[in-house]
């Protein structure tokens, strides 16, 4: 398979954006003024001068109000280094004409490098790929697959256009790879990362999609045949669990979030609101308290709040949507969620399987974890707004929703993946 020009730098974003920066610094960062440079040259017009337009009244404003200026600038500079780094996603997806490829080639070095991580699980060196975390009450040190980024849950969120994609690949007869490789090759990230807001995130987006566009997925005999497989597989790993492995790690979560102990959950979700609202009621409800304010106004608050020890030296709020509220108030934050709608409507997001079924995800997950500048969730939104993988368009229903007449099944594909 060819090599894309666009691929040193996709592979960058996706396996090392982070990989010996200091926390906070991406090389997607680093590279903005060339990426810059590139979008202006390859869509001959300006990109950056209407975003910063667009950003002065608010930054006006909220220095009215009082910020520590040194902290708000520097935030600011990141905000802008990631819009462009949006901007050249942006122009990467209009401009390439096969981005298909791209994804290919990043899932089997990904799954190369899970085949790798397995067995580094059991040696001294399980650090360079694997990050242990508190997980819930219970299972306070548990490993979990990270690769190269930062942290599993940001890893998970990386792969999630890739396993979206394949999926829809899977169950629409558009595989090249052997249906059960292919479906080895989705699962075992997500279940290494063990990143359950992701996973749960897709679970729910899946659904949706599959209510919008019913009649399509039910006549659809792969879908209903896989359908049913994760179902009686959930049921038989459920019974296993319980009678064999009752104190497993899943279990204890689930249970924690049940009896209400789950601290992880709660401080990703309604909690990260209840410390956004108390930072508004010490600047401005209508215009938050400003970029790079959150370690200023409120670190201790948070530092407490989350238990956190005496020596730690960065808090956040864990939750897009929630900083969105604080950073920027109601006024951003209605601002984000009217921009999500509107765009959902004007680029028809729901005649695309694949940009639905994103949407959906991307929607319920800014709810539930991410951050401001996570450069990976706006890729997702990139994807979503932009028209492309039009192979998933709705109305190319006949080759979307089964077999070409006449086409053999692939070598390897069984009862299930046929």
């Amino acid at each position: 398979m060819w090599m894309s020009k666009y691929f040193p730098v996709v592979f960058i974003y996706f396996f090392i954006n982070s990989l010996g920066l200091p926390f906070g610094l991406t090389y997607t960062a680093l590279l903005a003024p060339l990426l810059y440079v590139w979008v202006v040259l390859s869509r001959r017009r300006e990109v950056l001068w209407p975003f910063l337009l667009a950003l002065a009244p608010v930054v006006l404003i909220q220095l009215s109000l009082g910020v520590d200026t040194k902290s708000y600038f520097i935030s600011l500079l990141n905000i802008t280094l990631v819009y462009i780094f949006c901007q050249a996603a942006y122009t990467f997806f209009i401009k390439c004409e096969h981005p298909q490829d791209i994804f290919h080639q990043l899932l089997v070095i990904n799954f190369i490098c899970c085949i790798i991580a397995i067995p580094l699980f059991f040696t001294p060196y399980s650090d360079l790929l694997w990050t242990e975390q508190f997980i819930t009450t219970g299972a306070e040190k548990v490993r979990r697959l990270s690769l190269f980024t930062y942290e599993p849950s940001y890893y998970a969120l990386l792969f999630t256009p890739l396993f979206c994609y394949f999926l829809l690949q899977l169950i629409f007869y558009r595989n090249r790879i052997n249906g059960w490789l292919l479906l080895l090759m989705l699962l075992l990230p997500m279940v290494l990362s063990f990143s359950l807001g992701v996973i749960s995130a897709i679970a729910m987006a899946l659904v949706i999609s599959g209510i919008v566009h019913f009649k399509t997925y039910i006549h659809n005999k792969r879908f209903v045949n896989l359908a049913g497989v994760a179902v009686i597989s959930c049921i038989a790993a459920l019974a296993i669990g319980v009678i064999f492995f009752p104190d497993n790690i899943l279990f204890v979560r689930v249970a924690n979030v049940i009896t209400g102990k789950d601290s992880s959950g709660k401080g990703r979700t309604f909690e990260a609101f209840w410390l956004a609202d108390q930072l508004l009621a010490k600047k401005s409800y209508w215009w938050g308290i400003g970029a790079g304010q959150i370690k200023i106004l409120g670190f201790e608050m948070i530092r407490d709040f989350y238990g956190y020890s005496f020596d730690t030296v960065r808090v956040a709020i864990p939750n897009a949507a929630a900083e969105t509220l604080a950073l920027f108030g109601w006024v951003g934050f209605v601002v984000r969620i009217l921009a999500e709608c509107l765009l959902f409507v004007y680029t028809k997001v729901w005649r695309n399987y694949y940009r639905l079924l994103l949407f959906a995800f991307i929607f319920i997950y800014q709810f539930t974890g991410s951050f401001i500048t996570n450069v990976a969730e706006y890729v997702v939104w990139i994807i979503v707004f932009t028209p492309v993988f039009r192979e998933y368009d709705v109305v190319n229903r006949g080759p979307a929703i089964g077999p070409p007449p006449q086409t053999p099944p692939r070598k390897g594909e069984g009862s299930l993946l046929s």
